[in-house]
Parts: structure tokens; sequence; C-alpha cells
């Protein structure tokens, strides 16, 4: 498997090494058609929807005949509640109860975020951090830990961009890095086993802490091979062709 090669930086902005990156996470080709396929499922699997109507079972009243079927001259009815009458029901309305998950396999999951992945690689978006630790929970800290990174040549925008600016993925989950960036918006920190299209698609950089540690849990996303899941090979088997009967001869009396 070939490997890329990238730098790390401490939290201070200071280069801190080079790290070998699997091709099968950041070395991978654009995929329109299958990031679009895994961000609008990922999406319609969040609507709450909210909207609801009610349907002709839902409307109280209208269980007696108008009138009769024939001979008032007037158009047949069965229920004041039809869709076709002031307070009646709601045809084809939307309803707080409709089911808009979709299904998305694992395997492209993974596969459409690694895709992003390589695409942020190439464009200079990643940027990997040996480790992230605050003393103390305050937005202070946070602002000077972005702007040390800023400072990091090519990421000069992570100190002006006002929206959308990074999404910091950590290898474990530090409560104090958690409540000293709450107060900036732009700005989101998650575990990198939580890490998603949907966020490489709002944020613009993403900051990767402990990169070796956080890479071995992107590679573990892809699932293993094993025999269950192999093709199956079906073997044609050979029937051995049984031996005609011997002819039974009969005497004649």
């Amino acid at each position: 498997m070939n490997t890329l090669e990238a730098k790390i930086y401490t939290q201070d902005g200071k280069a801190a090494g080079a790290f070998e990156l699997p091709e099968n996470v950041f070395g991978l080709s654009w995929n329109a058609d299958l990031v679009h396929q895994v961000m609008t499922s990922m999406l319609t699997s969040k609507r709450n929807p909210v909207a609801h109507t009610q349907t002709r079972g839902d409307v109280r009243g209208g269980g007696k005949k108008p009138w009769q079927q024939k001979g008032t001259g007037r158009a047949r009815h069965g229920s004041i509640r039809s869709p076709l009458w002031p307070g009646g029901g709601v045809s084809h309305g939307p309803r707080n109860d409709k089911n808009f998950d979709r299904k998305i396999n694992q395997k492209m999951k993974a596969k459409a975020l690694f895709t992003l992945l390589s695409k942020k690689m190439r464009d200079g978006e990643v940027l990997f951090v040996e480790s992230i630790t605050l003393k103390e929970a305050k937005t202070k800290q946070a602002k000077s830990l972005i702007a040390a990174l800023a400072g990091v040549k090519g990421y000069e925008m992570l100190a002006t961009k006002k929206n959308n600016t990074a999404f910091i993925a950590m290898s474990a989950k530090s409560a104090s890095v958690d409540r000293s960036f709450g107060n900036m918006s732009n700005i989101s920190v998650n575990e990198v086993r939580n890490l998603n299209v949907l966020d490489l698609m709002k944020y613009k950089f993403v900051v990767i802490e402990n990169p070796k540690s956080s890479v071995s849990s992107l590679e573990s996303r892809l699932p293993a091979r094993t025999a269950a899941s192999a093709p199956k090979v079906f073997v044609k088997k050979e029937v051995a062709k049984k031996a005609p009967k011997a002819a039974v001869k009969t005497s004649k009396k």
C-alpha cells in the first residue's frame, strides 16, 4: 500500500516532524456522485417533520351520510368530512409520522468520508497537530491556540475566517478543550471517530490531533474482509453416471 507524507506541528505552530498517511484514506480520487449520495442521505435521515394534517379518518364527525344516494338531484356524498367539503380532511397532506430515513452502506459512508479527506488534503486544508492540551477551560486560551496554528504557512485563514472555519478532530474526548471552544461558533470540536461527511462539507479546515491514533481510528471504519463476506465460488459437482442395468433374460417355458 502506498503512503503519503504529511507534516506534524505542535499546538504552538512549530514543526514537529513528519508522518506517513495511508493512501486508501488520504489519496483517493474525487467522486462527486458518491459524496452527494451520502450527504443527501444523511440530511434526509436527520429530518424531523413538524407539519401534520388530518385525513378524513382523523377529523371528528361525518359518520352519517348527508343525504340519500339517489332522488335528490344533488351529487352523491358519503361524508361531510370528505376532502371535498369545508372542514373535511386533507388528502395527500404532510404528516409528522413520515419516515425519511435512507440506508447507506458502511463502505459507502467510509469511502465518501475518505474521498473528502483526500480532496481537502490536496487543497491544503488538513492540519495535523501533535497534541492539543489546555490547562484551563477558557475561550482566551482557545483563541491563542487558533492564532498560533494560523502562523503555519497556508493556514492563515484560521484566524481571519469568521464562519465555518475549522473542525478539530480529537483522538480522545477532552473536557477542557470542549469548553474552551464552546463560545466560538465558527469552530467545532469532536472526537475523530464521530467525523462525518457533513462536518467536512461544512467546515473549511480540518485539524487532526494525535495523527497516529486518529488515522488508525479512521482506517478502522473500513470493514474487514472476512470469509463470510468474501464472494462464494460455486463449483459444479460432476455426478457419476450410473452403469446401465444388464438386461435380464427370461427363459420361455
